[in-house]
């Protein structure tokens, strides 16, 4: 009999836990506004001039590496993060540096792939620090009507406005340099 008082409260006691936790959170006001559920088309190519932000991820470089592009249909801002999340591309950052610099995209390059050097040896990127100077992944931004650029801040803080262009570039034993126009 004790052993189920016990259970009784213990369930009680969460429940009344629950409810103060649920009514702490103001759940009632967290339902989205309709801007927040606003529904965005995504294109399987680049956008048309000043139409849309394009999304691009190029690994060509790499054996077996491919090169595709999106456009998110908006006239909004948005944070290139977020660009990523809805074309459904994933980063990784490095243990050192955090989310500031890019390791991977979408799994590459995997850890466990060499990747070959210019010297003939092979690399393995782990991610816990800064990727080889010969190996690594850029983040580029072309402003509606003007020339690849360097990303000057990482994807966190890196706002994207319409007609701008996003790539994720990885660059082996320096090619490519940039972009494609």
């Amino acid at each position: 009999m004790t052993s189920t008082l016990r259970t009784v409260a213990a369930a009680a006691a969460s429940a009344a836990l629950l409810f103060t936790l649920v009514a702490c959170t103001g759940a009632p006001d967290a339902t989205p506004t309709p801007a927040e559920t606003k529904t965005l088309a995504i294109l399987d190519s680049a956008c048309g001039d000043d139409e849309g932000i394009t999304v691009a991820v190029d690994a060509s470089s790499l054996e077996d590496g491919d090169s595709k592009e999106w456009c998110i249909g908006t006239d909004e801002t948005l944070a290139a993060a977020d660009a990523l999340t809805l074309v459904n591309v994933t980063t990784e950052g490095t243990d050192e540096y955090g989310d500031e610099v890019v390791c991977r995209v979408n799994g590459v390059p995997a850890e466990d792939v060499a990747i070959p050097a210019a010297d003939g040896t092979d690399y393995f990127e782990t991610c816990e620090s800064m990727p080889a100077a010969f190996a690594y992944w850029s983040i580029w931004i072309k402003p509606a009507d003007g020339e690849w650029a360097y990303a000057e801040e990482g994807l966190s803080t890196l706002e994207l406005e319409p007609g701008e262009s996003l790539e994720l570039l990885f660059t082996l034993n320096g090619e490519p340099a940039a972009p494609a126009t």
